[in-house]
């Protein structure tokens, strides 16, 4: 006679999946009910709620600001020993300002129970948000999934492209015409913003380091100039005199953060410009959600706020910066139905401090190129 076990287990886990298929379902019909309810009686966002209800930006700017005042700063060696150190990582002190006391704030965890964690510290002296202990430059390739590629196609490709012009825009008239201009592209993927340039007259150049990323984008028209490695080991891309250098979501990767954008300043023509799109330091978001924001991924190394982002700049011999708010590309494209009021409250709580979930920033090598461009907002950093 079977085994009641063995016999009955195939419809147990048949069961469990159809349980599962019908949970699934169930979240699905309720997220899109909740969409609709939303939008009809116009209420924000999750993401937006922080920003659109009244009474909620100046609360979580103060409990921030309590958390930095309170938040005691101790050495990084005292506070690698309490937190414990992995093989991937190392011991350092700020990336900015080498400063070697620490503010530890919180612990970030997978929020989908993975193994991966890290404690997010705040330097004292130029308030650099980072993670500490630091992973070991030549450990990077750790964090990154196999087949990245993979992630960066698909529904993904569609959004980043829209997002890639809606920042281009902001900083009309700057990137409105490529003709006769070269672009590099420093962590290109597989390409998606190599199209865009192109289509704007630019001639593009990419580089990354992921390979299977690299072989999608010279799949691509505009890959020709698609390659893998560093930017100093490729010979046409290490001859520099580019007009623009772009970093898309890269900023935040980067372990030697300082030496890279020197290396990038150094491929600039002299009156080149660099565009730079990554999570902010400032946002409202990260008041509010703390350890559980958004921005605290799994290969993020530090994010940078407007100030931190200044001082890079400056040590990396760029001379004017110009920032623009970064509402978002629902709220910008008028896709988030608000009350007057509420978009109003929007802008406000973006503009406060600049504190969208993003930052936007284009830096000049020349601290007279926004005026030639006719661009309003800059601010010298010699």
């Amino acid at each position: 006679m079977a085994d009641s076990t063995t016999v009955h287990s195939p419809l147990r886990r048949a069961a469990w999946r159809l349980r599962r298929r019908a949970r699934k379902r169930l979240r699905k019909r309720a997220r899109a009910l909740r969409r609709r309810a939303y939008r009809a009686l116009r209420i924000p966002p999750d993401l937006y709620k922080m920003y659109a209800l009244p009474g909620r930006g100046p609360y979580h700017r103060r409990r921030w600001g309590q958390l930095v005042r309170t938040a005691p700063a101790i050495g990084v060696e005292e506070h690698v020993a309490k937190v414990g150190r992995r093989k991937i990582e190392e011991v350092t002190g700020c990336h900015l300002c080498g400063e070697r006391r620490v503010q530890p704030l919180f612990h970030r965890r997978n929020p989908k129970g993975g193994k991966w964690n890290y404690w997010v510290v705040r330097c004292p002296r130029c308030s650099l948000l980072y993670r500490s202990p630091a992973v070991r430059p030549e450990k990077l390739h750790v964090l990154y999934r196999k087949k990245y590629s993979r992630f960066l196609t698909g529904h993904y490709s569609g959004t980043r492209q829209e997002r890639y012009r809606m920042v281009m825009d902001a900083f009309d008239p700057v990137f409105r015409d490529g003709a006769g201009r070269r672009v590099l592209d420093h962590g290109c993927g597989t390409g998606l913003f190599l199209d865009v340039a192109e289509e704007r007259g630019f001639e593009p150049y990419g580089v990354d380091l992921s390979p299977d990323s690299i072989d999608r984008a010279r799949e691509r028209p505009s890959g020709r100039h698609a390659h893998f490695g560093h930017p100093l080991d490729v010979p046409e891309i290490a001859a520099g005199g580019f007009d623009v250098v772009t970093l898309w979501s890269v900023l935040a990767h980067l372990a030697r953060p300082v030496d890279d954008l020197r290396m990038l300043r150094g491929l600039l023509a002299d009156d080149g410009v660099m565009l730079i799109l990554t999570v902010n330091a400032a946002s409202l978001q990260l008041k509010a959600h703390r350890e559980h924001w958004g921005g605290f991924t799994k290969n993020h190394l530090a994010v940078y706020s407007p100030q931190t982002l200044k001082l890079l700049l400056r040590l990396a011999g760029f001379e004017a910066v110009v920032f623009r708010p970064w509402y978002g590309e629902a709220f910008e494209r008028g896709r988030i139905p608000l009350w007057p009021r509420q978009a109003r409250r929007v802008r406000r709580n973006v503009e406060h401090g600049n504190q969208g979930n993003m930052m936007r920033a284009v830096a000049f090598a020349d601290r007279d190129a926004p005026r030639r461009w006719g661009i309003d907002g800059a601010e010298p950093l010699a």
